[in-house]
Formats: C-alpha cells, structure tokens, sequence
C-alpha cells in the first residue's frame, strides 16, 4: 500500500512539473546549509485538524523518513517522556518554547515542529477521499531561526468506481467503506516522504552537500 501510494504521488508531481514554478534547496534553504545540523528532535504535532487521534498515529510516520534523509532523529519515546515529565507534552505548548532550550534539554542541532492542518475525511456526491496535509519548520537550536520550512498534502481517491455494475447504490455503498476504512498512517508516511525531498540532505545522506542544485516546488516553501 505504501509504495502504491509513493509511485501514485510521484507520478502526479511527474506530470505537473512542467507547470510548477521551482526553486533550488541552496536558494530556499540557504542557512540549512551554512548550519549543517546533524541531530533533530521531532517535537510532538501540533493538531489544526478535527481528528482527535491524530497527532499519535502520526507520531510513528515522521522518524524513518527524516532518519532517511541523513539526519539522526533523536528518540521519539526517550523525548516525549522527559517532556512528559516537564509538563510539556502539548505541541501547542512546546511552540512557544526558544529552540535553543532544546539544545540544552537533549543536545539537538535542531527542532522540528509538524504542523497537521488536515487529517479529514470527504464525501461528495458518488466519491470521497482523505486528505493529510502538513506544514513542516525546522528551527536552528542555535540561533531559533527557520532552517527548512514546507508545506504538503496528500488527498487519496476512495470513490467506489469498481462496482461491477452495481449502479449508484453500489457506488455509494463502496466508497463509504473505502473511505471509512482508509487508514490514514501511510497517507500521511507518504506526505512525509515526499515533503523531505525537498529538504538539504544531511550528514548520513549520500547526496549530501550535492543536492543544492536540485529543483523544488517553490509554491510549497514556507516561512
């Protein structure tokens, strides 16, 4: 299911490239760069969206993809605890915190604060889908300013087109089930995935200090 829905997502930004307007990472992300952070800690979400569970199904998406574009992801469950144990387990709270306090609780380079704007559901007519957005700041725990900032969103199809020639009534029925059923945890690996090609690959990164040059979606750059 994972890899579907990478190829599918890859596919749509294959044949929308043409129309996007791009950037470079070394012009978008110039201090990254210069800072070159090694470790990160990934802060709990912060939740825009209706759905109350959020935040802990996406809590267990984000490490790999961030441990895969070269940097060490400090360890989530070790974190959260201290954090717990600071009153601090709200994203909403930690927000607020200067990412240099980081620096001093857990020896991080930088902070990363995940933003989910959407986790929802969406019914229309004979169709439906998901839809997983997310605004991604990584902040220097050195100075507390903005490294890498981006925004994606996936929104996967759930309408039941595949009736066999049920009619509408199958179609409605097929689609409730597949949408109601979706589980939303490899949506959101995938906005994931896809979000952090867009970030200067770190130190474990074999693309390391190679990838300014590489073009990005400058719509989905962000302060």
């Amino acid at each position: 299911m994972k890899a579907k829905l990478l190829i599918l997502s890859t596919i749509v930004l294959f044949n929308t490239g043409c129309m996007m307007q791009t950037t470079t990472k070394s012009e978008a992300f110039t201090e990254m760069y210069n800072e070159k952070p090694v470790s990160v800690l990934v802060i709990p979400a912060i939740n825009q969206s209706t759905a109350a569970d959020a935040p802990i199904l996406y809590s267990s998406t984000i490490n790999e993809p961030l441990s895969n574009a070269g940097y060490y992801v400090l360890p989530m469950e070790l974190t959260d605890r201290f954090l717990r144990n600071e009153g601090l387990s709200e994203g909403e709270v930690l927000k607020d915190v200067p990412a240099q306090k980081f620096a001093q609780f857990f020896g991080a380079d930088a902070v990363l604060y995940v933003t989910i704007e959407k986790w929802d559901t969406n019914y229309y007519v004979i169709g439906g889908n998901v839809t997983v957005g997310a605004h991604f700041q990584m902040k220097s725990c050195k100075t507390g300013e903005t490294l890498w900032a981006y925004r994606n969103e996936m929104v996967l199809d759930t309408s039941g087109n595949n009736n066999n020639g049920g009619g509408l009534l199958a179609a409605l029925i097929s689609t409730a089930i597949a949408t109601a059923t979706q589980d939303y945890v490899p949506v959101a690996r995938n906005v994931n995935v896809l979000s952090l090609q867009a970030i200067p690959f770190g130190k474990y990164h074999k693309l390391h200090g190679k990838d300014q040059a590489v073009a990005i979606d400058a719509s989905k750059v962000t302060k």
